[in-house]
């Protein structure tokens, strides 16, 4: 007689063993339809599943994470099914869910195009419509693999020949279709249909380029159409906005393939990337930093000594000379414990801050390089804070306050965090991390600040809090972090005198607000389209005459807004204005300048913006002073 607990600590009691449907059909008719899963004692599991014990459950529908998650793995299914049906030659292989979504892997020739996406999702919706029930059935491992290889789908076969022999398999059918799957998965098809394959690419079997090339087929799924349609239009709208477009369309950088990962930058980015570093650095002024540079290429040991050599050695560029091995610094944190340990310090040193704009290379694989957003060699707005035990928490709370004062500043007011805490591998006593953990909990709790908690995802010397920021198309970048460290000071020899005379190893506590400058920037580019605000533009005025005629005063104009401190340009072509107005809008600097005979006879300038408002003509000092007030604002 099973006694079932529901969330709202309710129980129903059952004479007999009865399947998950049939306890949601018995709380109402509405629950039943529209639950795609179950949560058992913790347990994901299928509506159909019997349950036969005392037992806490909780019902899943498209309103939960857990069951969205449910529904994107069974569009896979539904994905490999319409496969099958159309390319029965096609060999299936794994499935998983993704962000957003979802992808299958299959093995065929020739590989999938984009070109087959239209056909395959057509025939996709007409399974969903066909409402096909999903069941379960369990197998041995040696009758699973027997099973499919009747099938022919030897790479299925090879998945469950890698599974221990006493394990029991769970196998799912719809239809004409059944794929090995540990479930669970929606009762029947029609709970599916919010969904757009996206994109085909290839992908080597079991990730080892040593194996055969799959064809992968991504897609993305969601609990409605309403919100694939809102995701669809995102990323319509992130394509416009793609850094790597704009980024050419504004001359504002290049990569090429003689330095993969590595950004040359133009003059007008290269002064965009300046205002953003400029910014950062009279903010650490306001904090009590000072501002260290530190070499580029250090001797293996230190490397070896802080850890980052067993950790990282993967991602670290070496080189080798007169006998001694060298790494070009991945990371700034061991070359500012050697600027703190020159000297001795004093308790009444601490909290001694220290910060650099370090450009820094790593390593990374060529197939994740993205632009801006991914490089190999980038710049991080670096800062190391050393402190004693007592000023910790104070340290981690001014450092909350600075992180959300320069996000507003940029325009992110939509923040979230989230504490990582010991990773499995890692350096440093429980009882450290444990203090390290307290300290930035309590900082977040004491701010009222919410966070979500992230188990083993700290770095290996000590606990972090991510800061993460929302763009105004609604994706997430995770940028700042604080983190924690007891043991990188020790293990570099750091000290400080205490107040009763002795010798003890400061806390160090790393931080970095932007993170990756150049991945900053490129977030900037995509979040205001290259409609960046007045302090922060490239260009802010280009200033034009209608005619030759109009030339001198055109150049006098831009000679007083650049001695006034504004980046200015003249344009002098022999080109109509019309055309000249529509390039420079193209190009979206905040305000155009256009100067004719009345302009030049009254010492005026009539001004108009990159949206198209006419501003009307206004003397030369009061354009200034609306300039200077808009930069001060920083709107």
């Amino acid at each position: 007689m099973p006694n079932i607990t529901l969330p709202d600590g309710s129980q129903r009691q059952f004479d007999h063993p009865i399947s998950l449907m049939d306890i949601a059909v018995s709380i109402g008719p509405r629950l039943a339809k529209a639950c795609v899963a179950a949560e058992v004692d913790g347990r994901l599991m299928d509506m159909s599943r019997v349950i036969s014990h005392d037992a806490t459950v909780r019902f899943l529908t498209p309103k939960d994470a857990e069951g969205v998650d449910v529904i994107r793995h069974s569009t896979a299914h539904l994905l490999a099914q319409a496969v099958k049906q159309l390319y029965p030659q096609a060999q299936v292989t794994i499935g998983p869910v993704i962000e957003n979504g979802f992808y299958y892997d299959f093995a065929i020739e020739p590989p999938f195009t984009t070109d087959d996406l239209e056909k395959i999702e057509a025939r996709m919706h007409e399974l969903a419509k066909a409402d096909q029930p999903l069941s379960r059935q369990v197998m041995s491992r040696d009758e699973a693999v027997a099973y499919f290889k009747g099938l022919g789908e030897h790479y299925k076969a090879e998945i469950i020949e890698s599974i221990p022999a006493n394990e029991e398999l769970s196998l799912y059918t719809q239809g004409d279709f059944t794929d090995l799957c540990r479930g669970p998965h929606v009762p029947s098809t029609g709970h599916l249909g919010a969904f757009k394959l996206t994109k085909v690419a290839g992908a080597y079997w079991r990730g080892d380029s040593k194996n055969a090339m799959l064809s992968r087929i991504y897609g993305v799924a969601f609990a409605s159409k309403k919100e694939l349609d809102e995701y669809l239009h995102r990323m319509e709208e992130a394509e416009k906005r793609d850094h790597r477009r704009i980024g050419k369309q504004l001359d504002l950088f290049h990569f090429q393939e003689e330095a993969p990962g590595m950004v040359f930058w133009h003059d007008k980015g290269w002064r965009l990337f300046r205002q953003v570093e400029g910014f950062m650095r009279n903010h650490l002024a306001r904090y009590d930093y000072l501002e260290v540079n530190t070499p580029q290429v250090l001797d293996r040991s230190l490397w070896e000594k802080s850890g980052h050599w067993d950790k990282f050695g993967h991602m670290i560029f070496a080189t080798h000379t007169e006998g001694r091995d060298y790494a070009i610094k991945p990371m700034n944190c061991p070359g500012h414990v050697q600027v703190y340990n020159q000297g001795l310090k004093s308790y009444r040193d601490l909290p001694f801050r220290i910060a650099e704009f370090g450009t820094v290379h790593r390593n990374e694989p060529s197939g994740t390089l993205h632009g801006l957003m991914r490089a190999r060699r980038f710049t991080q707005d670096d800062a190391h804070v050393f402190c004693t035990e007592d000023q910790l928490q104070t340290e981690v709370a001014s450092l909350i306050e600075q992180t959300f004062d320069v996000y507003s500043t940029f325009g992110f007011t939509d923040i979230t965090m989230a504490l990582s805490t010991r990773p499995e591998q890692r350096v440093g006593a429980d009882e450290l991390w444990d203090k390290a953990e307290d300290a930035l909990a309590k900082s977040l709790e004491a701010k009222g600040l919410d966070y979500r908690l992230q188990p083993g995802e700290g770095a290996f010397y000590g606990p972090k809090i991510e800061f993460t920021l929302k763009d105004c198309i609604g994706r997430n970048w995770q940028c700042g972090t604080i983190q924690v460290d007891f043991s990188m000071p020790g293990r570099l020899g750091a000290e400080y005198v205490a107040e009763d005379g002795s010798k003890k190893t400061p806390v160090m506590v790393h931080r970095a607000i932007l993170g990756s400058l150049e991945r900053f920037v490129g977030i900037l580019i995509e979040h205001y389209a290259g409609q960046f605000p007045l302090w922060l533009a490239p260009e802010q005025v280009a200033v034009m005459g209608i005619t030759d005629r109009q030339a001198p005063f055109v150049q006098e104009v831009e000679k007083t807004l650049r001695a006034a401190g504004f980046r200015a340009r003249a344009d002098l072509r022999n080109e109509k204005i019309g055309f000249k107005i529509r390039e420079l809008t193209l190009q979206r600097i905040p305000y155009l300048v256009v100067i004719g005979d009345r302009e030049v006879e009254q010492r005026q300038v009539s001004v108009r913006t990159r949206s198209g408002e006419d501003l009307g003509s206004m003397g030369l000092d009061d354009f200034i002073a609306r300039l200077r007030e808009e930069v001060d604002r920083r709107h």
